[in-house]
């Protein structure tokens, strides 16, 4: 069989053109599937081109999401109808702009249950948002001998922060371990709290590991020693119904890009009193109440901590975004992704030479699966695929020092997103096999 005949026959068996993909063929004629997928990627331009020839087959969702037509139209109609500052001016395009940008607040505050919109600091990413606290409540709050615990799988957005505020403060970090299954081990973590923690900063979602982190029995211990808790929720929030006053976390980091938003947007939720007590973290127009040449008064929240113009472009989409997935419903993502994990799993741990990191039962993992095959470079193995149209990661994901600790120089990566189908997933294999037998022929 020549390469490539397997991945043809599956590309048949879904609809044939990239420009409608929304059917399925089957012998007895087209049929409307019942998928979620297929009831939704009609909403995504993007899905719908070509690469090297063959329909695009996404699956780097946990890098950056695709945005479907309302993202995509919220942006171009602000540009084309009300492009204007928000909050400095009087005009109609002004006033059109400020109600857009803080109703998209209004939304993602209900969108994940915060008590108030104040609580919802815009950023540009997650990451930004992590520095926020690190820099804002960190150097204010850590002194020499303070405990800061994390744990081996972070993203290097909730690492590098902390390292430096422990350089600056004499804090010291300490890092939850890995159970046999490669999860996160809770009763390493119980070991570690004592009256020394001020804060534990762990990720809801592993984007290497995929396993879902107990972060509300994470908060619920670490505030019994009076320790703060943030939660980088980036691998979460676009992929299930996310509660910040039930979790009960101080702090959320969330990406917007990831969420089928704009990149350059994201937001920071922190608790209505906590984020008062906290010092500014950029200076400049806009967070400010009264300003004389020696000394400044500062507004409330959330302008407190968002210094200058903003994104107003980008947080107006992420709205847009959130109200897509809210029509949705995180409920149907949430149970769809499962279903479309589990057949993932199943169908990689067939295939002898490959090895998945993290838990190995579907229902305990998030939509995303990284893996190695024996001596097959991940770079060679992602640009093999990427001549089928198919896109995956490959390297160390941003975590480094977890790939350290699984022995791993680095991964390759599938994560999927509810726009993906189950027949994706078998151009993958298909695709993913043959390529390994090509490496496998060069080794021989």
């Amino acid at each position: 069989m020549t390469k490539g005949s397997r991945i043809q026959r599956l590309i048949q068996n879904i609809t044939g053109t990239a420009e409608n993909m929304t059917f399925i063929q089957t012998k007895s004629g087209i049929h409307k599937p019942q998928s979620l997928a297929d009831t939704v990627r009609a909403d995504f331009p993007i899905l719908h081109r070509e690469v090297h020839g063959k329909p695009l087959v996404y699956l780097d969702s946990g890098a950056t999401s695709q945005k479907p037509h309302a993202v995509i139209h919220a942006l171009e109609h602000y540009y084309s109808h009300y492009n204007s500052n928000v909050h400095r001016g009087v005009h109609t395009l002004s006033g059109e702009a400020t109600d857009a940008y803080e109703g998209a607040r209004e939304k993602i505050a209900k969108f994940v249950n915060a008590a108030s919109s104040q609580e919802i600091i815009y950023t540009r990413n997650a990451t930004e948002a992590i520095n926020l606290v690190a820099y804002s409540w960190g150097l204010s709050n850590l002194q020499r001998g303070d405990e800061i615990i994390l744990s081996v799988m972070e993203h290097h957005s909730n690492l590098i922060p902390w390292q430096l505020v422990a350089q600056k403060t004499g804090a010291r970090l300490k890092f939850v371990q890995l159970t046999p299954e490669e999860d996160f081990d809770f009763g390493h973590y119980q070991s570690l709290l004592n009256d020394k923690t001020k804060l534990v900063s762990i990720v809801h979602v592993s984007n290497t590991l995929g396993c879902i982190n107990p972060v509300k029995e994470i908060a619920a211990l670490a505030h019994q020693y009076g320790a703060k808790v943030l939660i980088d929720a980036c691998q979460s929030v676009p992929h299930m119904p996310i509660d910040v006053q039930d979790i009960d976390c101080d702090w959320m980091a969330v990406s917007g890009h990831k969420m089928c938003g704009p990149t350059g947007i994201g937001f920071l939720y922190g608790k209505l009193n906590l984020m008062r007590s906290m010092p500014p973290f950029l200076g400049g127009g806009e967070m400010i109440a009264d300003v004389f040449l020696e000394n400044a008064t500062y507004a409330d929240l959330p302008h407190k901590f968002e210094a200058g113009t903003p994104a107003i472009a980008e947080a107006i989409g992420l709205g847009a975004a959130v109200d897509y997935l809210t029509n949705i419903g995180m409920d149907k993502i949430h149970a769809y992704e499962t279903e479309l994990t589990t057949y993932l799993i199943e169908k990689l741990v067939q295939l002898p030479q490959v090895r998945i990191y993290g838990p190995k039962q579907p229902k305990e993992r998030a939509a995303l699966a990284a893996f190695t095959c024996g001596d097959v470079h991940p770079h060679d193995l992602s640009t093999m695929l990427d001549q089928s149209g198919i896109a995956i990661r490959a390297g160390h994901h941003c975590t480094q020092p977890l790939h350290r600790f699984i022995k791993a120089q680095s991964t390759a990566r599938a994560s999927l997103h509810f726009y993906n189908t189950k027949a994706e997933i078998d151009i993958f294999i298909a695709s993913l096999q043959e390529s390994i037998e090509f490496f496998d022929s060069i080794f021989s």
